[in-house]
């Protein structure tokens, strides 16, 4: 396994293309590892700059006599390799290359130079043609973009690896947005050293890892892709989405990070044999990772949907009867008698459970307490409807208590509004997996099903 350390834990940093004006690449880079409060040494290199966000400011590479961990370059493509070379001279060996105007523009001589040059030299390098490397743990951020427009997540154990800064930009704005936490972000670009599988088997062994996300239009070395895979997949469960599922998009991914996609249904294939989840859209990456990250093992494939609003659970029942690895709960006789001894005539007791519109507190906490104790449930799917006049935020602390006890999975839907983002929140707050609608629900716990068997 390659050693990535330096790229996401280094003690000091050398950004080559720093710049005083605002709004530049050169100046963010600096600036947003100013603001995260990174830990390291920082060293901007200029020659026509003497400081940089009051930071002492070096003519080249060459002129810093410090050790230097990582070096990331953001300038013209043409001058790169020259830099490397400096590196090299310097004693660095881990580089991230922001620039862009390699193979992806059809400038294939210029990176199989650079490419010679770093695994002639035993370097490593991720990009070129990236947006950079975000470590929540360690505070390291060298996305180029500036914080005001993506906000960082705060500290988790979701890893996000991104083959292209655009759609890894923008899924982990809106993850963020949406209360999302995450170990690590990467844009790896180009991949003309360090490819998606020398990143993934790193995040393997990353202690903050828990859930890897990976969106790829193309692998570089298919046989090391499965080799390494396999073994990843049973430590850890990898959610993939795969760009140029169509023709058009398929060609597209030559002009846009110099790989070529290659055949949709192979890779799916590839994606099913390696036991990886595959979503069909960044959706439902985000939903699948969300429940990798916080729920347990289930012990089997059969759900218990409990609900106070039947429509709702007549599309709770539509959705997993979809699924091909999900199956409805049978509550046992046993279960049914004591529900009946607790609520009234009207709900009904099967599956969906129908507490109806009248239900309070006291009576989604038996209908949870049994069907938990019951054998023929594995997982529970718990409808919501907090709009219902007899429910208080109350049962939020009820929900919680019973989900941190249990032994098996259990998942909330709740639709709404200003008053349902609220109650969501509490709950999201205690780690409690939360979903707006019940298709997101079933698609999440169809994946978890699929994983573990």
């Amino acid at each position: 396994m390659i050693n990535l350390n330096n790229f996401f834990n280094p003690s000091s940093i050398a950004i080559i293309g720093a710049s005083r004006k605002k709004g530049k690449v050169g100046n963010v880079l600096v600036e947003n590892l100013l603001s995260s409060k990174f830990k390291g040494k920082i060293y901007p290199v200029n020659p026509k700059a003497k400081k940089i966000l009051n930071l002492k400011c070096y003519k080249s590479i060459l002129s810093i006599k410090k050790k230097i961990d990582l070096v990331v370059i953001a300038i013209p493509a043409q001058y790169v390799l020259n830099v490397i070379k400096e590196c090299n001279q310097n004693g660095i060996k881990d580089i991230l290359i922001i620039s862009a105007g390699f193979s992806e523009i059809g400038n294939k001589m210029l990176e199989n130079n650079l490419k010679d040059y770093l695994t002639k030299n035993k370097m490593r390098m991720i990009g070129p043609n990236c947006l950079g490397i975000l470590d929540s743990h360690s505070k390291l951020d060298t996305i180029f973009l500036p914080v005001n427009r993506l906000k960082r997540p705060e500290a988790g154990n979701i890893s996000f690896v991104s083959q292209s800064g655009a759609v890894g930009s923008a899924v982990l704005d809106l993850a963020t947005f949406e209360g999302h936490k995450f170990a690590k972000f990467i844009s790896y670009g180009n991949a003309s050293t360090i490819d998606e599988t020398d990143i993934l088997e790193y995040l393997s062994n990353d202690k903050d890892t828990k859930v890897i996300c990976l969106y790829l239009e193309g692998i570089k070395n298919g046989r090391k892709f499965i080799k390494v895979l396999k073994e990843i997949t049973k430590k850890k469960p990898v959610i993939a989405i795969k760009g140029g599922a169509s023709e058009q998009g398929n060609k597209a991914t030559l002009s846009h990070t110099g790989s070529l996609a290659g055949d949709y249904k192979v890779y799916s294939g590839i994606f099913k044999q390696l036991n990886i989840i595959q979503a069909e859209t960044l959706e439902d990456m985000l939903d699948y990772a969300y429940i990798f990250e916080n729920l347990i093992k289930p012990k089997g494939n059969k759900v218990q949907i409990i609900t106070n609003g039947g429509g709702y659970g007549i599309l709770t029942l539509d959705a997993v009867s979809k699924t091909k690895n999900l199956q409805l709960a049978q509550i046992t006789e046993k279960t049914k008698e004591l529900l009946k001894l607790h609520f009234p005539r009207t709900a009904t007791i099967s599956n969906p459970i129908d507490l109806v519109g009248d239900a309070d507190n006291k009576r989604y906490e038996m209908a949870l307490k049994y069907c938990l104790e019951d054998p023929n449930v594995d997982l529970i799917l718990l409808i919501v409807l907090y709009q219902t006049p007899l429910l208080t935020f109350e049962i939020t602390n009820i929900i919680s208590k019973i989900i941190y006890k249990s032994k098996k999975p259990i998942v909330v839907v709740s639709t709404g509004g200003k008053i349902i983002k609220k109650f969501k929140k509490i709950l999201e707050e205690k780690n409690i997996v939360v979903y707006t609608f019940p298709h997101e629900a079933v698609k999440s716990l169809s994946a978890l099903v699929e994983y573990y068997f």
